[in-house]
């Protein structure tokens, strides 16, 4: 018989895995890992106009772009058409730790939603299980995003961050709010595997088999 067990601690850690695995994914698919320096925008310019000024960005394996010739504002796409053309060795291997790590996120927080109904997986703790899941994605994130900034040398940041780039120092580039989404995310990832450890401990207390033993099927517990 299924049991549908509510309480705080078990209902915040599939909240916050959720919300981590679409942190993650999101930071993961955004241009707006690092800032380029200002940039005069010439086809705005003229006989009494000022030229405007913007700052490209440039993701994993995307950018954006003014195209304010064209009168379109801001185009944004991938510069890469295939994995090799990556801007840089260190970067394909940042995206392969990331993407691992957002996979394992997206997985168990798919898995943290059935949690509501099913406790167990071949007798052992569902949230055992995703507390560890969380923990290995946690390491496959924290990699990745060491190994990012070793890139920063590359000729395509070069291009985007002027001829002082080099790793671990974007020169005149600026950090944007994917990198720091990602980091977020990834001490976030660390907290919900803590987080795992006190829903099994919430949803598996005394009260919650008194419960069950009452013959209720919908058990909410503060």
């Amino acid at each position: 018989m299924c049991h549908v067990i509510v309480t705080c601690r078990s209902m915040l850690w599939t909240l916050l895995s959720i919300l981590v695995a679409f942190a993650e994914l999101i930071a993961f698919m955004s241009p707006d890992w690092l800032l380029g320096f200002p940039r005069s925008d010439s086809s705005v310019s003229g006989a009494g106009v000022e030229s405007g000024e913007y700052r490209p960005s440039l993701g994993l394996y995307n950018r954006c772009l003014h195209v304010g010739a064209l009168g379109v504002g801001v185009s944004c796409g991938p510069y890469a058409g295939t994995f090799g053309e990556v801007a840089s060795g260190f970067w394909k291997a940042a995206m392969l730790f990331l993407a691992a790590g957002t996979l394992v996120l997206g997985c168990v927080a798919c898995i943290s939603i059935f949690s509501l109904c099913f406790q167990s997986i071949l007798k052992k703790s569902i949230f055992n299980i995703c507390g560890l899941l969380q923990a290995i994605a946690g390491l496959l994130l924290m990699v990745g995003l060491m190994l990012y900034p070793a890139g920063w040398g590359s000729e395509k940041v070069i291009g985007y961050c002027g001829p002082e780039a080099s790793p671990f120092r974007p020169s005149l580039c600026s950090l944007g709010w994917a990198f720091y989404a990602a980091i977020g995310g990834t001490l976030a990832t660390f907290l919900c595997s803590v987080l795992s450890a006190q829903a099994e401990i919430a949803t598996s207390s005394d009260k919650v088999q008194e419960e069950i033993e009452e013959g209720k099927s919908l058990i909410c517990l503060l």
